[in-house]
């Protein structure tokens, strides 16, 4: 599901602007998380910062599933 399958332009800019937000969120997780070694400076998110990471997630990840979902319907039944 690449913005470019839209033909909409507004809706392109917006899911191209979704891509970038699930990008960064890893790199994000990447920086800030206990995943790696921490560095010389350990930066931690606020509380408001982690709220705003995983409710960002939670919505692309129930649009994802959505469209998965909508695309599943679409498609024809397969004869036995």
């Amino acid at each position: 599901m690449a913005p470019d399958d839209y033909t909409e332009q507004t809706f392109r800019q917006l899911l191209g602007s979704c891509q970038q937000i699930v990008e960064l969120l890893g790199s994000l997780r990447s920086k800030l998380g206990d995943a790696h070694s921490p560095g010389p400076k350990r930066s931690r998110p606020l509380p408001r910062h982690a709220e705003l990471a995983v409710n960002l997630s939670g919505t692309m990840a129930t649009f994802l599933v959505s469209t998965w979902q909508a695309r599943q319907a679409e498609k024809p039944k397969a004869a036995p």
